[in-house]
């Protein structure tokens, strides 16, 4: 287990961070489920039978697809995938495709949740995520980035557990530019408010600007699949994703 996270369980922070728009009894019930599943051994062998309902999407190997449609979660901190899971369940973050999985991971309880989290942060991520156009909007995206990003994401996109912020390095370039023009457009209402406050102010331009050089961030060479063709033993070839081109 993370040793931030018996920090993080023990923080006003953490509740705060969690809170959605439905009433308070339900808000104190999810969020205690989500900060109590931070605090559990994961079974990462029960986490690989949970995620076979995610691999559809996702892809067994949690890469997702390079259209950005379905976003790559492996690697992800696994307090960020249980505030995201939690948002969904509780109708804070709009998904019709996730909220009847939430639905069932959250009656299953919070070792169940915690066995999921694990296991899809242990997984390599992609090497060879999906880039933006390139060229010279990198410059202003640079800049964009640092001046309004790397506070919470960190200089090389890493994120921050303890705080809930995500990794974005590694990500496919058509889910980051399309979440942040949710943002702007008030779609995705379970972002952080500061971050909707500066993404309000960027122009479109902007957005894929910012979005392209994010792509472009690498995570160290240890979090990423050794090669580009690599496949999750946890699953027979004969595996059915849903592609999304």
């Amino acid at each position: 287990m993370n040793r931030g996270f018996s920090t993080l369980s023990l923080s006003l922070l953490a509740l705060s961070m969690l809170l959605g728009s439905v009433a308070q009894a339900e808000i104190t019930a999810v969020d205690a489920v989500v900060i109590e599943a931070l605090q559990k051994t994961p079974d990462r062998d029960n986490g690989k039978r949970l995620y076979y309902a995610c691999a559809v999407c996702h892809t067994p190997e949690g890469w997702g697809s390079p259209s950005g449609y379905y976003p790559q979660i492996a690697g992800q901190h696994r307090s960020v995938l249980l505030k995201q899971l939690a948002d969904i369940y509780k109708g804070n973050r709009d998904n019709p495709t996730m909220s009847p999985f939430t639905t069932s991971l959250f009656k299953l309880g919070s070792q169940a949740l915690a066995d999921l989290a694990a296991y899809i942060e242990a997984l390599p991520m992609v090497p060879n995520n999906s880039l933006g156009m390139g060229g010279d909007g990198l410059v202003s995206g640079k800049k964009l980035y640092e001046d309004n990003c790397q506070n919470c994401h960190e200089a090389n996109g890493e994120g921050k557990a303890a705080e809930f912020y995500p990794r974005i390095h590694g990500q496919h370039f058509r889910y980051l530019q399309r979440q942040m023009v949710w943002i702007k457009n008030g779609k995705r209402r379970n972002s952080d408010k500061e971050m909707v406050e500066q993404v309000h102010n960027f122009s479109y331009a902007d957005i894929d600007a910012v979005s392209d050089y994010v792509s472009r961030m690498k995570p160290e060479q240890s979090r990423l699949a050794d090669h580009l063709d690599w496949r999750n033993p946890d699953f027979r070839a004969g595996f059915k994703t849903v592609p999304r081109e």
